[in-house]
């Protein structure tokens, strides 16, 4: 089998990659509901203070504080309650010196009253009550605009959406937001050998269960695309030639596995105008990419590797996505060598800020990635990280 005559090294592969793609333009408005994990298309702007109002911040007792600065346990301060309000209403009362509004958390400050004093500090027969400490001013108050003020921008264009994101969009007043269109991705699984269900004699007759497109499928709807699966296609020219052709006319970019090598029935690169060809990356070397496809490995581990250091980032361009990996440092458990000139892509376990190398090797073992929860990346140009050193891990 022909070797590579040359391995583009993968900053230099990604860089291409991404020099090609073009940000999305097109946006759709969706539900709140609808809206986690996609990517805002503009800044978000609070059109209210949030909250809209003085309010309490816990069960208690609105007052003026000036009243309660001589109050202690042995020698409490005696206030009068002039009305009782629950969350949701308001008092028409007006606080004044002596008196006091019984209330609860999230209750709307009222008119005079500048502290709120919690009810365990206070002693209560019929209308009065014993204060038995003093409070400050502004104390157990949230005031408003304490979360957000008016005119604030919330979150950016660019930003992926989390659940406490639509949390804080409801708060103020937010139904639905826009949102850029999710890139369609083709996928096309190559292979002879390839079945997609269980089948014994089959199995028994050399025949492997495949599995790319499943977790492929995943894979781009976990980083903001929708999938088009075209299905197991066999090792022909013409047909394999029709999927890609197809594909690349209905979506914005196409994932191939199986056919990125030099075999003989290795044809998937030979449809496509490659701006490389073979990178410096372990696993998944023989990736290509050209004309918006990237044509893969057939091995699963290889393909998550080739997903997570190129397609990921493609999607990510292809939506304008700002800070969508999660990164965090930890001490590396145990020294993990590598070789000068290739880019190594490292399956670790992170647990309690410790990351653990998968020791199970090789790119067609798909329990080393279930295993881990992340991955460290060695560079070209260094020979590895020792035992206890600090690396930046990348979670899934």
């Amino acid at each position: 089998m022909r070797e590579f005559k040359k391995l583009t090294p993968y900053r230099e592969a990604l860089r291409l990659v991404l020099d090609d793609l073009k940000e999305i333009t097109d946006v759709e408005e969706v539900s709140l509901d609808d809206a986690l994990g996609r990517v805002l298309a503009e800044n978000i702007v609070s059109p209210i203070d949030s909250p809209p109002f003085d309010r309490s911040a816990v069960d208690g007792y609105a007052l003026r504080a000036e009243d309660t600065f001589q109050a202690r346990e042995y020698r409490p301060v005696e206030l009068k309650v002039i009305d009782e309000i629950v969350a949701g209403d308001e008092s028409e009362a007006r606080v004044g010196p002596g008196t006091a509004v019984k209330l609860m958390t999230g209750s709307k400050m009222p008119e005079g009253a500048n502290a709120v004093l919690m009810q365990e500090m206070a002693e209560r027969e019929g209308d009065v009550i014993r204060v038995l400490r003093p409070v400050a001013p502004g104390q157990n108050v949230a005031f408003a605009g304490e979360d957000v003020k008016r005119g604030e921008v919330l979150l950016r264009k660019g930003h992926v959406l989390r659940p406490q994101d639509l949390a804080l969009l409801k708060s103020v007043g937010f139904r639905s937001v826009r949102v850029k269109r999710k890139p369609l991705v083709g996928i096309i699984v190559t292979g002879d050998e390839l079945i997609e269900e269980f089948d014994e004699d089959a199995i028994r007759a050399g025949k492997i269960l495949e599995s790319n497109s499943v977790m492929l499928r995943g894979l781009v709807r976990q980083y903001f695309g929708e999938p088009v699966f075209y299905g197991v296609v066999p090792d022909d020219e013409e047909r394999i030639r029709n999927a890609i052709e197809t594909a690349k006319g209905e979506c914005d970019i196409v994932l191939v596995t199986g056919g990125s090598a030099f075999g003989d029935k290795d044809f998937a690169h030979r449809f496509v105008k490659l701006l490389f060809h073979g990178t410096t990356i372990k696993p998944g070397r023989p990736i290509g990419y050209g004309e918006r496809v990237f044509v893969m490995s057939g091995y699963p581990a290889a393909v998550f590797t080739q997903f997570h250091l190129y397609v990921k980032h493609a999607l990510a361009k292809l939506v304008g996505a700002r800070d969508y990996e999660v990164r965090v440092r930890a001490r590396l458990a145990e020294k993990v060598p590598s070789q000068l000139g290739r880019h190594e892509f490292i399956k670790v376990r992170y647990e309690d800020g410790v990351a653990r190398p998968i020791r199970k090797k090789g790119s067609g073992i798909i329990s080393a990635l279930v295993e881990s929860n992340g991955y460290i990346e060695i560079p070209e140009d260094s020979e590895g990280y020792l035992e206890g050193e600090t690396v930046e891990v990348s979670l899934y």
